[in-house]
């Protein structure tokens, strides 16, 4: 007997929770300074005999000018703007109680379904990733399965800025492969506790979202605005210019566990030079591959982390800077939030295109690595 023909896979609907909390860069940069001034004046002798730096002051203009960020959501707002915390204040909840991703991730699964016209009935498969977990285990996404009422199975997975796409690139295999016929895919990025709130070129970047996409096959698709999956694209480059540190062994290692070296910190410059043409290389070969030229596509759905980056990824491929409508920017409400940010644009400016158009949702980060998908609405 011939093999079945590999059925066609589509992304059928996608959810969005966003925080209630805002925290401005007129915010942020009041913190930050105020902090700074405090720790230049303690440290005023050490400073001025070269044994320590000085703390640099920040300024919304470097922040709008490095990165386009304008603000940022954050899950919990008390803490941050605290000079004598500089974190978020997130109590250590009981293990019985739901925990803070599996809360974030569900709020966004169930607009997800919602629009997919699903139930936990109908799902078998359920793939958290994202930038960090709270926990080793039990899987986050085991848990948010269990509150669902879906009888499958449930895995987290962690590819930093392109865990998002690379989840989707799972759930893609595994509705292809016929080892799942429906996968919830959610991206819960909590990424306010690792970000350094002391750091004059790192505090601003980081906001906090859950993102969340149903990915099933064509023939049981009831979603009001669908997308043909036409392809994945994988890749990963080993570079430390991008870096988080903590983990389990820093409790063996003797050293401080909140140390700067053990968040989020980057060398930003060098980030800049070699991602760029890495993303720019892998879209065009990427869309190559399926017969497309790079005006075939309608829509760029880019990872957001930093507006010149997107501004130069988007020149290179187009030949000029790409209008909002062909590359949507939302990363000046939302700052950088990890894995998330194409699907924030993917979800808020999708519904527009009409059938036939091709689209393109892209990744780019810390890994290196980059992932995409090549879409075209039904």
């Amino acid at each position: 007997m011939a093999p079945s023909a590999q059925p066609r896979v589509v992304i059928s609907g996608s959810g969005l929770w966003t925080p209630e909390n805002v925290v401005t860069n007129e915010e942020l940069v009041a913190s930050y300074n105020a902090w700074a001034a405090r720790y230049n004046q303690t440290h005023a002798e050490a400073i001025t005999a070269g044994e320590m730096d000085a703390k640099p002051e920040g300024s919304e203009a470097f922040i709008e000018k490095a990165a386009g960020i304008k603000q940022r959501y954050v899950y919990v707002k008390e803490g941050i703007l605290d000079i004598d915390r500089m974190r978020p204040i997130i109590p250590e909840r009981p293990e019985e109680a739901l925990s803070d991703q599996a809360e974030i991730a569900i709020q966004a699964a169930r607009q997800a379904m919602s629009a997919a016209g699903k139930t936990g009935a109908d799902i078998d498969a359920v793939i958290v990733s994202c930038a960090y977990t709270q926990r080793a285990y039990p899987a986050i996404a085991i848990e948010v399965q269990a509150v669902l009422g879906i009888d499958g199975f449930g895995f987290d997975m962690l590819v930093a800025c392109s865990a998002a796409t690379f989840g989707l690139h799972r759930a893609y295999e595994m509705v292809a492969a016929g080892t799942a016929h429906c996968v919830l895919a959610i991206n819960p990025e909590l990424m306010t506790p690792q970000v350094n709130y002391c750091d004059r070129d790192s505090h601003f970047i980081f906001g906090d979202v859950a993102t969340a996409a149903i990915v099933e096959r064509a023939d049981t698709c009831t979603g009001r605005h669908s997308f043909d999956i036409l392809g994945v694209q994988a890749q990963t480059r080993f570079s430390s210019n991008v870096r988080s540190n903590f983990g389990h062994l820093s409790r063996a290692n003797d050293v401080a566990p909140f140390g700067p070296d053990k968040l989020f910190h980057q060398n930003g410059r060098r980030v800049f030079k070699e991602v760029c043409p890495l993303a720019i290389r892998h879209m065009a070969d990427h869309i190559d591959r399926h017969g497309l030229s790079v005006p075939d596509i309608k829509r760029w759905w880019l990872h957001q982390a930093n507006i010149r980056m997107n501004q130069m990824i988007c020149t290179k491929l187009i030949g000029r800077e790409a209008t909002f409508d062909e590359a949507p920017i939302v990363l000046d409400r939302y700052a950088n939030t990890a894995s998330a940010g194409s699907l924030i644009a993917f979800h808020l400016y999708h519904a527009d295109l009409q059938p036939g158009d091709h689209g393109v949702i892209c990744s780019f980060g810390a890994g290196y690595s980059v992932g995409s998908l090549v879409v075209r609405k039904r």
